[in-house]
């Protein structure tokens, strides 16, 4: 085989590995439940009380967000009106449900309906039982933040045990999450929606605990780019005892608030980078936030010092160049250890 020709069929090669990476996610959901809103605060950069001058979604609103290497999420947000629902379940069926990677199915809460409400998802699971029946099921109970505190785990655990026994074959499996735009409920269940899509994380997670090793990090967090959710960490013992359970929820929050505000005071776009890094140093503590790879960024929180913050600077370099070469070949078959300065 000539030069060309084989540069010819490695292209070829590479070209199906980055199709066989696609995946495509509906989020689907009766109108009004808060599909779009969700969506917009985490891949469009929102704050919750700007989601309030979103319309309705005519028929599918389509948008693309790469993530690791060659992972490419279609996202597919249905209109959740009962004519656009119909055409989903009949007349646009296959081209709707076909190679579905994941569904994202939004209940509100607040809906005098859920009877029917369940009957209409119990016809989307049977569409996706009959043309994609490995793909991920999740379950959004939305709007918590209306419910009595006192009162919303008993409604979740009782939606919950509803929305299961109308899963079909996904009953084993389907996830739910009672989730609201208002705190960090919805940062944790897309960032363990989007978690469960990315190959070899047992890779990332190695290549992670060098790093952490090496810089004697009490944590270390790989955050996505655009979405800054959290795609893996590595925790030392003495971060396991970390009370927050939920803080990498609240660093998305706390972060994208604050790229948020970066916008408003540089007049640029909440979608472009509007700091490289950043770091923090207290007596017992340094936390630096640098830019990774192209798609990701690195939080380390390490001992206090302006030796160690150095050379953790030193050390998030090095490892950036082998985390590139995932990024940009999604070769994550390696595991060769990286030499960082001590």
């Amino acid at each position: 085989m000539d030069r060309s020709r084989f540069e010819d069929h490695a292209n070829s090669m590479d070209a199906s590995k980055l199709k066989a990476q696609k995946q495509k996610v509906l989020l689907m959901g009766k109108s009004g439940s808060g599909k779009s809103s969700m969506r917009n605060i985490i891949f469009s950069n929102y704050v919750a009380k700007d989601v309030r001058r979103l319309g309705a979604t005519i028929d599918v609103e389509h948008s693309r967000v790469k993530f690791l290497g060659n992972l490419i999420l279609n996202l597919w947000d249905c209109g959740g009106q009962d004519a656009f629902t119909e055409n989903y379940l009949t007349t646009q069926k296959s081209y709707v449900f076909s190679e579905v990677g994941v569904l994202i199915y939004v209940f509100d809460i607040e809906s005098r309906e859920f009877e029917q409400d369940l009957t209409t998802y119990n016809a989307v699971i049977k569409a996706l039982e009959e043309y994609s029946p490995r793909a991920h099921v999740f379950c959004l109970v939305h709007k918590m933040d209306l419910v009595q505190v006192d009162f919303r785990e008993s409604l979740f655990q009782e939606r919950e045990a509803a929305i299961k026994g109308k899963s079909g074959r996904f009953s084993r499996v389907v996830i739910s999450y009672p989730t609201t735009i208002w705190d960090q409920s919805l940062y944790k269940a897309w960032g363990n929606i989007v978690h469960s899509l990315i190959p070899n994380l047992d890779v990332i997670e190695d290549y992670l605990g060098q790093l952490a090793d090496a810089i004697e990090a009490e944590e270390v967090i790989l955050f996505e780019r655009t979405t800054f959710l959290t795609v893996m960490s590595v925790t030392s013992k003495i971060g396991e005892q970390n009370p927050y359970i939920d803080r990498h929820e609240r660093l998305s929050n706390i972060i994208k608030t604050f790229k948020h505000s970066l916008a408003i005071f540089t007049s640029s776009s909440t979608s472009s980078h509007q700091f490289h890094d950043f770091h923090i140093q207290t007596p017992r503590f340094n936390v630096i936030i640098d830019k990774f790879t192209n798609n990701t960024f690195v939080l380390a929180v390490l001992p206090p010092g302006d030796a160690e913050l150095n050379c953790t600077r030193i050390n998030i370099a090095t490892a950036r160049d082998e985390f590139m070469k995932l990024d940009t070949t999604g070769d994550r078959s390696r595991r060769d250890g990286i030499g960082y300065a001590q």
